[in-house]
């Protein structure tokens, strides 16, 4: 075994261990935004030893301003005891590909669908593109700004989805090098995208996500054959009827 497909070996182990821990994405049972106005949080509904409550904030898009919720995890969720394993290719290295980060402003906003938001938009930073070439095609896809200050978050589609990968597209994050910091609008520094960690996003392990669509700029007209496929539930589960 070579040492990337030792570490994308790894990575898959990780991945596991991430969705199905105490608050990983098969743990959230429930999700609920306060009303205008409203700032209470109930934390006794996370009195059963089993349960977890976490807070979060939003745009309110129907009233603007900053919108407070909760969200509740639960190790006895159904998803989690329905959870199978994450189908994945097999490891590619033909999918590790050299690209760059062009730093576009810093102050860049997109609009983004989201898939409970009824086609409204919400505004994300992405202040860079990814940009790559495949089979002597340029692609550029907007790179979203990540927790990391050292990674960008790519929210993208391509011809697998529906058919052999999760259908509303994947999340793949991008290391940056030190030197993007020292960049300027225009300017541009070399990354390496590996397709092989593309990766289903939250709401395919749970009805309680509201995850980002991939912005048109962001939908490949290629099939890429790498990285995560689909959720495995057990036979008969359904993740849209968890009670079933």
């Amino acid at each position: 075994m070579s040492i990337q497909s030792d570490e994308y070996a790894q990575f898959r182990r990780q991945r596991r261990a991430y969705v199905t821990g105490p608050t990983g994405p098969l743990a959230l049972v429930e999700t609920t935004w306060l009303a205008p106005g409203e700032t209470e949080i109930p934390t006794e509904r996370a009195a059963a030893d089993t349960v977890r409550l976490t807070t979060l904030e939003r745009e309110d898009l129907d009233h603007g301003g900053l919108q407070r919720g909760y969200r509740i995890w639960d190790d006895e969720a159904s998803t989690r005891s329905a959870f199978e394993d994450i189908d994945a290719y097999d490891y590619d290295e033909s999918w590790v590909v050299s690209g760059r980060f062009e730093l576009v402003a810093e102050e860049r906003l997109v609009p983004f669908e989201h898939i409970a938001d009824g086609g409204r938009l919400r505004q994300h930073g992405a202040a860079g593109d990814v940009v790559f070439s495949h089979e002597g095609v340029e692609y550029r896809l907007a790179a979203f700004d990540a927790d990391d200050d050292d990674s960008v978050q790519l929210v993208f589609a391509d011809t697998t989805n529906g058919t052999e990968t999760y259908g509303t597209g994947r999340f793949l994050w991008v290391d940056l090098p030190p030197q993007w910091r020292d960049l300027r609008p225009g300017e541009s520094v070399p990354v390496e995208i590996d397709f092989n960690r593309s990766v289903i996003p939250p709401c395919g392990f749970s009805m309680w996500f509201n995850c980002p669509l991939p912005p048109l700029t962001n939908r490949l007209p290629f099939p890429i054959r790498a990285g995560e496929k689909t959720v495995r539930f057990a036979p008969g589960f359904d993740l849209y009827a968890p009670g079933s």
